[in-house]
């Protein structure tokens, strides 16, 4: 069972140690990694590890996203049961939801899981990843990665973009890559290519955010990179 996905979403069901999707609003990654998730899932029986740097609550994972999409659909409805802070598959496919920042010593508990989600990647921290991927040591397993870039020297750019890895599927994705994109969205996206064009490279087209602090030398690494 696949869901209509945007063709990018293919690499998604791709064998690779790490998936990297990044780039601007409105590209669907966090969509299209829920639906594939969620089918591989269904076909066989996977642990699977939503993360983020903070979640404070459930609240702040993406189980709303995964709950409202198996609602939405009765071939995923029939499989899976939501909980208030798991789901479950009839299979016995689990997906669980942590915190990286604050919970070390129950990440370093996961070293079973099949996939590892990491959602809002950007605010991930160098500590975070030298503890999840050293955990995530089952054979054939898997790190997907999903941000939109706020700084060359963030820690997920620079060590999973920045530096190319041989066993990496590395893809930038925005709004042109998704066939689904609503045109409400789109009517925004136009508004604020006119009234802020630096805004909009940002928030849309996926460019680093050179608005703020800091912002002189994110451009000036931006060159660098652009050069190399």
């Amino acid at each position: 069972m696949i869901l209509d996905l945007p063709e990018y979403a293919g690499d998604l069901f791709k064998p690779a140690r790490y998936k990297i999707f990044y780039g601007g609003r409105g590209g669907g990654k966090s969509w299209a990694f829920a639906i594939a998730l969620l089918t591989i899932g269904v076909n066989k029986k996977i642990r699977v590890l939503c993360a983020r740097e903070l979640q404070v609550s459930i609240g702040d994972s993406v189980h709303k996203l995964l709950s409202d999409i198996i609602a939405n659909h009765a071939g995923f409805s029939a499989v899976y049961t939501v909980q208030g802070k798991s789901i479950t598959g009839k299979n016995g496919t689990e997906f669980s939801f942590k915190g990286l920042k604050h919970n070390a010593n129950e990440i370093k508990s996961y070293e079973g899981v099949d996939y590892v989600w990491v959602e809002e990647a950007q605010a991930v921290s160098d500590r975070s990843w030298e503890i999840l991927i050293p955990t995530v040591r089952k054979e054939g397993s898997e790190i997907w990665i999903g941000f939109n870039p706020k700084n060359a020297t963030d820690p997920t750019y620079a060590r999973f973009v920045a530096r190319q890895r041989d066993d990496a599927i590395v893809r930038k994705v925005d709004w042109k890559d998704n066939p689904f994109f609503p045109e409400v969205l789109n009517r925004e996206r136009l508004e604020l290519k006119q009234s802020d064009p630096e805004a909009y490279r940002h928030i849309w087209e996926g460019e680093f955010d050179t608005r703020f602090f800091g912002g002189v030398y994110s451009k000036i690494v931006n060159k660098l990179y652009e050069t190399d």
